[in-house]
């Protein structure tokens, strides 16, 4: 019979690359008490990632090593994982616009969960709890617009709107003006805009 580590490494091999995993879905291989133990070695050994308390994700095996997966795609596999809506931060999302040329230097991601701080393969990614209005439309470019505003903040609101005007497609254009309701009124204002053309 294979080792109960080796079990894990298959399972997790059957996950999609960046996919993370509870120690509760192992629970067919072995005893609770053998899984924690299994994966504390596999984590002390490099074989899989601790994203948070009983959350994993596997290495994957490049052509140079062992590598992690995209923060993009851990933070994905993790809010499935919690149901938390995790969202790109405003200032990154400025950056793929072009509203900004300066790069982010720390990685940072909006969240409907607390504030903390996960590791995923040695580089620290700061989850920031956000409003809700924030967090709408996750991985969408008009959500993306949302958190611009919210970055750029009120003062410089006006200026910003028109930029992304240039920059979204109409359809986006039209999720933002369907938003409306749920937005705070100044955010509100700049984006009823689109619909004046």
């Amino acid at each position: 019979m294979q080792p109960l580590a080796d079990q894990i490494l298959v399972y997790a091999a059957t996950l999609p690359e960046g996919t993370a995993f509870r120690a509760k879905e192992l629970l067919h291989l072995g005893t609770r008490a053998g899984i924690d133990q299994a994966l504390a070695r596999l984590e002390r050994c490099s074989s899989i990632v601790r994203i948070s308390r009983g959350l994993y994700f596997r290495q994957v095996s490049g052509r140079y090593g062992p590598r992690t997966a995209p923060p993009s795609k851990v933070l994905t596999s993790l809010a499935n994982a919690t149901g938390e809506t995790i969202a790109e931060h405003g200032a990154a999302a400025a950056n793929a616009f072009g509203l900004t040329t300066q790069i982010p230097v720390r990685s940072i991601y909006l969240t409907s969960g607390r504030t903390r701080t996960v590791n995923v393969g040695g580089q620290s990614v700061e989850l920031r709890h956000a409003r809700e209005w924030e967090l709408l439309l996750p991985n969408q470019a008009a959500g993306d617009a949302l958190r611009v505003l919210s970055w750029a903040g009120k003062p410089r609101a006006k200026e910003t709107i028109s930029t992304l005007k240039g920059k979204l497609a109409p359809e986006d254009q039209q999720n933002l003006l369907n938003l409306r309701g749920r937005l705070p009124t100044w955010v509100a204002q700049e984006v009823s805009s689109f619909a004046r053309g």
